[in-house]
């Protein structure tokens, strides 16, 4: 709206969603045309009255898609912190309005206060989080999702997609009968000045507030900005000079016969706004205090005191957040208490940590030792209120150097996920990776991620923990999956992600989508459990190249739902690409491989205590299977087999002996 780098604008009275309504409303034009004579009547005799500000309790509802659209609590703080300048006249930049206008700066005297307890009287910031695919269109219907009562609360969406604009809002004339549309929609990076949002683009809330309370564009009742047929339109405030209307910041300018435009306006769509002014104030106040839309209604005691603005605030919950939950021993973690209302002062532990407990609100914590550590935090208000939270397990401190190589990740010791080795991400919460033993392309077990059509849009993650790359120049990586597709049309998405420096960044290295690779066994609509082998695919990574090769590796499996079935992920395998494994010997588990260096034959040989049936394997150093024995029914005892290897390229192998009972394997290496 209000930024040459991006040509958007307000929506004001939004057209299209007007229409609609007036034609499935008939009687709407003539309430609205009825509210709008009484605030017109009400506006024109009105006069300020002296005591304090008036008080607005805000709701902001982020309506994500788990996109930048999610914006922080802090960046909606900056928000409302910037509306209660600009409506007081704290704003600094307002001593930098044009001369011809600095007298009829406008302290408005409204105060906007995030509410601290929502429509059922439970505790909340003010924020609300919703997720909706919806917040990329950003109409009506998306307003729908949620709402708060407009004659408790000034409700605010935020969006990833404004329908076209910065933001929108309409007239109380128009609200009046259509209480469901009563709010404030807006995209996410015209929201506060930090974040996703800018200094820039920061006046965009101000701008729709004074909508929102009846005030027009400086140029009248219309959204297009420039044009000479303005200068017949009139805002209804005696004190803004009739205007072309601006979309650059030339202070100076003049149109419609005038000597100087109000183009600091926040009004105007320039991007250099500043002021409101006294008779915009009065404007605004009138409507504020009137029962058009129920605007007199928000500020009143008793409200205040529902929506809990009316003191200092009551600690009613204790949370925190981390600028990340996994580090390399050495490394430290940046702490946040988000806890509300109304701290003052608060109390961290740290078991493992540098220092072990802290009072500050963002404390810096260093960890020296790998581990798995809790963290608690207490708040105290000024009534002497207290509350606590203690996360166990929430700070994951890795080795570094991690694991050496080959890694061969099948699954078969892990119990559950997460664990030390294996880090779940669930944003959604609604089910993560998991072990599974309903399936595998090898052993017993693999790793699955839970998918339905309810999960489309979701991402769930999988992360290792760090593996020691530092001897080798190249690396290569190899994994096993299993995907169906639920309907025709899903397109899920696997992508998979490697870092060098312990998880600070990521490199994309491998894309599978639904369409083009992932897909290994057709469309079942029922759930999918891959039967054979035929029904995995097989990947590998040869792109790791020596600036990754560090003793801090780590790989992030990423899934992106679209709706489609689940999705299995067996033996994962890293190995150098220029070291060799090493010769094979016992592993001190009854399984060993023997090679001839004159023949070139290959034996493994297996002792049994106990009756089993096992099935030999041989993977090479990317994880592809080379040999598979049928299944063998053995008695306890001494048993050899001669492998048929004698074709292979010389190289490192691995060879597995899995059964129900047996579980090992024994590198070698093939001259």
């Amino acid at each position: 709206m209000y930024g040459q780098d991006s040509g958007l604008r307000c929506l004001n009275n939004h057209p299209v969603e007007l229409d609609r309504h007036l034609s499935e409303a008939p009687q709407a034009l003539d309430r609205a045309l009825t509210a709008k004579a009484a605030l017109d009547a009400r506006t024109a005799s009105f006069q300020r009255g002296g005591g304090g500000p008036y008080i607005i309790p805000v709701v902001f509802h982020i309506i994500h898609n788990n996109g930048p659209e999610n914006i922080s609590d802090a960046q909606v703080e900056d928000a409302v912190r910037i509306l209660n300048e600009d409506f007081n006249k704290l704003n600094p930049d307002w001593t930098q309005v044009a001369p011809a206008f600095i007298d009829i700066v406008a302290d408005v005297g409204i105060e906007f206060r995030l509410a601290q307890r929502d429509p059922e009287g439970n505790c909340t910031n003010g924020i609300t989080r919703t997720v909706s695919n919806l917040t990329e269109v950003g109409d009506f219907d998306m307003t729908q999702v949620i709402q708060w009562p407009r004659e408790r609360y000034m409700n605010i969406w935020v969006c990833r997609y404004a329908n076209g604009a910065a933001g929108y809002t309409y007239y109380p004339m128009w609200l009046d009968g259509w209480p469901e549309a009563d709010g404030i929609v807006v995209q996410y990076n015209y929201v506060g000045s930090i974040g996703a949002g800018s200094p820039f683009r920061s006046r965009v809330l101000s701008h729709e507030t004074g909508h929102w309370l009846n005030l027009m564009h400086c140029w009248g009742d219309s959204n297009e900005p420039g044009d000479d047929a303005n200068c017949a339109m009139d805002d209804g405030v005696d004190d803004t000079p009739n205007t072309r209307g601006w979309t650059s910041c030339l202070v100076t300018g003049a149109s419609c016969g005038n000597v100087q435009d109000n183009v600091q306006n926040y009004m105007e769509y320039a991007y250099c706004s500043r002021m409101f002014t006294t008779g915009q104030a009065d404007r605004m106040l009138a409507a504020l205090t009137s029962p058009i839309a129920q605007r007199e209604e928000l500020w009143q005691p008793g409200n205040l005191a529902f929506t809990g603005v009316d003191g200092t605030g009551t600690v009613c919950e204790a949370r925190f957040s981390v600028d990340r939950r996994s580090l390399c021993a050495g490394g430290s973690v940046t702490f946040e208490d988000q806890s509300y209302n109304g701290v003052v002062s608060r109390s961290w532990s740290f078991p493992g940590g540098t220092p072990d407990a802290s009072t500050d609100a963002s404390p810096v914590i260093a960890y020296a030792e790998p581990g798995i550590y809790p963290v608690t935090l207490m708040v105290s208000d000024a009534a002497g209120g207290s509350l606590g939270t203690t996360a166990q397990g929430y700070i994951r401190v890795l080795a570094s150097p991690g694991q050496s190589l080959p890694v061969m990740e099948g699954f078969e010791s892990v119990t559950a996920l997460p664990n030390p080795d294996w880090e779940v991400v669930d944003e959604g919460e609604d089910g993560g990776f998991e072990v599974t033993t309903s399936t595998a392309y090898s052993g017993s077990k693999s790793a699955r991620m839970p998918n339905t059509i309810f999960d489309a849009g979701s991402t769930d993650e999988l992360i290792s923990g760090t593996y020691d790359l530092s001897g080798a120049s190249s690396a290569l990586v190899s994994f096993r999956y299993a995907y169906a597709k639920r309907y025709i049309a899903d397109d899920d998405a696997l992508y998979v992600w490697v870092s060098g420096d312990c998880g600070d960044s990521w490199a994309l290295r491998k894309v599978l989508r639904a369409n083009t690779g992932l897909l290994t066994a057709g469309v079942v609509q029922g759930l999918f459990v891959p039967s054979n082998p035929d029904q995995w695919g097989y990947a590998q990574i040869t792109n790791i190249g020596p600036s990754l090769c560090t003793p801090s590796f780590r790989m992030r499996f990423e899934f992106v739902s679209d709706g489609g079935n689940d999705l299995y992920l067996d033996d994962i395998n890293i190995a150098s690409g220029s070291v060799g494994l090493s010769e094979a010997e016992n592993d001190g588990n009854g399984f060993a491989v023997r090679l001839d260096p004159v023949s070139g034959s290959v034996e493994a040989v297996l002792d049994l205590r106990d009756p089993d049936t096992v099935t030999i394997e041989v993977v090479d150093a990317l994880g592809r299977f080379v040999h598979r024995t049928a299944p063998l029914r053995l008695q306890p005892g001494s048993h050899r087999f001669a492998l048929p290897l004698n074709d292979l390229a010389p190289g490192g192998y691995v060879a597995k002996a899995r059964g129900g009972i047996q579980r090992d394997a024994v590198r070698f290496v093939k001259p």
